[in-house]
């Protein structure tokens, strides 16, 4: 059979991989740690479920609004007044089936051949291949830990071409573990004021923050506002993956194409799972305060844990629920080509998971998640360790 050409312009994700052949590995029978997997390891709230329960069996099993239920996006509406300080119309409010359909949808509506989406890197897995995808051109932004990873004006303006459609703000970032501060947003913005550029802020990990507070770069200024696009979603704040909620808020036009689109595709999100999100957004604040410290206390053990591993550098995250260690250095001293290899004979080895660091543009690192008990996770730094020392001594 025959297969479209556009289907060489997507690769799997590198982190649904490793993932799934832990899975298989483990359905094998072998002990294994996943630090692949970006989610939380414990289950959705009750309260959430007993509410998409209710809502099933109280008939609401039908087709919804292809832009999301009206209640669903009140409630998006009011989250945003409230912890982000911006006023979104509901018809400038777009559900989809979890963050990254809404990412595709926003690409697949914006972009036109040619365009260039500017990523700093390390970047999240699939905005490459998405803006690719839309016939998008990558533009890849690299940064490094002199900038704790992140974009500044300075490395923006040496990538802005009169080609330039779209730039893609991730913070908390995936997977590096950092977030802008205001000053950092505000100097973005105050270089994109005068400039025809839509930003595409991906904030899905925004309750996981440690150190500081999360902004928005649509909060800067009024242009700012309406040139961004919002991403957000329930997946990562209330532990709910499976249940594929994630949302847009901007400019009202786009919101319609992306409607327009997803009317020809998945028709509308699943309902029950709708009226979940909305439970989800009207929970007691205390669940939040909780698991923001949950995983405050993660981070704090995966990086007193990460540093005892020789021949690496590691900036603390600030954010989200990842390490990016640069493995460089020891790669090098454990006779390894790469990283990759690395990683790989890990797993075959110590039977731990983690993900390359190529897979988000950036060789030199591994990415470890911390989203898993402190035992677990010291179990597999302990398992690190021994992998580690038997190679130096090779």
């Amino acid at each position: 059979m025959q297969i479209s050409k556009r289907m060489d312009l997507l690769q799997p994700s590198p982190t649904i991989a490793i993932s799934n052949l832990a899975r298989d590995l483990k359905a094998e029978g072998k002990d294994i740690i996943s630090l692949s997997a970006g989610e939380p390891d414990f289950n959705t709230p009750k309260e959430i479920i007993d509410s998409a329960y209710k809502a099933a069996l109280e008939g609401q099993t039908k087709y919804a609004a292809t832009t999301g239920i009206l209640p669903l996006r009140e409630a998006i509406k009011n989250k945003m007044k409230k912890d982000n300080n911006l006023d979104y119309n509901v018809d400038e409010i777009f559900v989809g089936s979890g963050a990254k359909q809404v990412l595709f949808n926003i690409f697949l509506a914006i972009l036109n051949p040619g365009d260039e989406v500017i990523i700093p890197s390390p970047y999240w897995v699939s905005y490459i291949d998405q803006v690719k995808f839309a016939e998008g051109t990558p533009v890849v932004a690299k940064t490094t830990s002199k900038t704790n990873y992140k974009l500044t004006p300075e490395i923006l303006d040496n990538h802005v071409t009169d080609k330039t459609k779209i730039l893609i703000l991730n913070s908390p970032n995936n997977p590096t573990g950092v977030i802008y501060s205001k000053d950092e947003l505000k100097a973005l913005a105050d270089y994109l004021e005068d400039k025809d550029i839509i930003v595409v802020s991906d904030e899905i990990y925004e309750v996981l923050v440690y150190e500081g507070k999360h902004y928005s770069i649509a909060e800067m200024s009024d242009k700012m506002k309406q040139n961004t696009v919002v991403v957000n979603g329930v997946s990562k704040s209330h532990a709910m993956t499976g249940w594929r909620i994630g949302y847009a808020c901007g400019d009202k036009s786009l919101i319609k194409a992306m409607s327009k689109l997803q009317s020809q595709s998945v028709s509308s999100v699943t309902t029950p799972a709708q009226f979940a999100a909305i439970k989800a957004y009207n929970l007691d604040e205390a669940y939040l305060k909780d698991y923001n410290q949950t995983f405050k206390n993660r981070r704090d053990n995966a990086y007193k844990e990460i540093q005892k591993i020789p021949y690496i550098t590691c900036v603390e995250p600030t954010g989200a629920f990842y390490l990016f260690p640069d493995v460089k250095e020891l790669v090098e001293k454990c006779n390894f080509d790469n990283v990759d290899a690395f990683v790989e004979a890990l797993l075959k080895e110590k039977h731990i998971a983690l993900v390359p660091g190529s897979a988000f543009g950036s060789k030199d690192n591994l990415r470890i998640s911390y989203a898993l008990s402190e035992d677990k996770f010291n179990e597999a730094m302990g398992r690190l360790k021994e992998f580690v020392e038997a190679h130096l001594n090779n």
